[in-house]
């Protein structure tokens, strides 16, 4: 009996060889300093499962964009010595990925994965700017005794030396917003990507040319995206989004991504598809730029 293969998109053979695939889809079920809702670490897979039943035609690219090969690799199992020790690991299968050539895509698992990705890509790509597509701004110095939570993720990317456009926010605690007029940081909040024209081009003059993609679920609008451990309301949609990243993809270099924050819900998958249509768009907008 033919069976569809687990890994991203159901592909076979050559499509989802490793050694000639152009992307690397990289499963982290991390669920470690999550602070509401817990389940983030079944997300990945279940993106996986989902994203087999996602069509191989794009039909606004018009192409069948998986041809440049996309290999998933095994799931990169939680160091349970902590969120330190975790970010490492992270940062050790993203760096072998990136110096075999490959786009990293990583599926989370909680938002505090990026930072060890971003420190992989930023190796080989300097001046490195990160598009952060959230509800939150994620810039605590530390959390709940770690500064490796997931509130803390785009401190700890801004540590490396990357500067940062967040887009999509709506919830900021008083520490972040004070380390905003520090920074002189002026995120793109949901409200003005709604209420502003020029929303779009103030966060590409943001962003220099090698960018990294770090899109949290709860950036989505809970009607789109319910499937998440801390739902805010007022955020973005499927068309402001993909909108975005298609420009970001013609404009600017795209060198790594991840999508982050999925929880799924018993006995429904809006969420995971949306990550799986999602990553595969990112795909899709870069093998073939507007």
């Amino acid at each position: 009996m033919a069976t569809t293969p687990n890994n991203f998109l159901g592909l076979e053979g050559r499509f989802a060889r490793y050694s000639t695939a152009k992307y690397a889809v990289l499963p982290i079920p991390y669920d470690s300093t999550t602070s509401f809702q817990v389940g983030t670490r079944n997300g990945p897979a279940a993106i996986v499962s989902a994203s087999q039943q996602v069509e191989f035609f794009d039909e606004e690219v018009r192409g069948e964009c998986f041809r440049a090969g996309i290999a998933t690799l095994d799931p990169l199992l939680p160091n349970m010595a902590g969120p330190a020790a975790m970010h490492d690991e992270v940062f050790a299968a993203a760096r072998r990925v990136v110096r075999d050539g490959k786009f990293p895509l990583a599926l989370g698992g909680e938002h505090s994965i990026t930072p060890g990705l971003v420190r992989a890509v930023a190796g080989r790509h300097k001046r490195l700017s990160v598009l952060q597509i959230d509800a939150h701004l994620d810039l605590r110095d530390s959390y709940e005794g770690t500064p490796y939570s997931h509130a803390c993720a785009m401190r700890r990317v801004l540590e490396l030396g990357a500067t940062v456009v967040p887009v999509g926010i709506r919830n900021v605690s008083r520490e972040e917003h004070r380390f905003l007029s520090r920074r002189g940081m002026e995120p793109v909040t949901a409200r003005q990507c709604m209420m502003d024209d020029d929303w779009v081009d103030r966060v590409l003059r943001g962003l220099g040319h090698n960018v990294y993609v770090t899109i949290d679920i709860d950036g989505f609008d809970p009607a789109y995206a319910p499937g998440t451990g801390t739902p805010e309301p007022g955020g973005l949609d499927w068309y402001q989004v993909t909108g975005l990243l298609r420009l970001v993809a013609a404009e600017r270099n795209v060198v790594g991504a991840d999508i982050v924050e999925v929880v799924p819900i018993a006995g429904q998958a809006v969420t995971e598809f949306l990550a799986a249509r999602l990553a595969y768009k990112l795909i899709c907008y870069m093998e073939r730029p507007a």
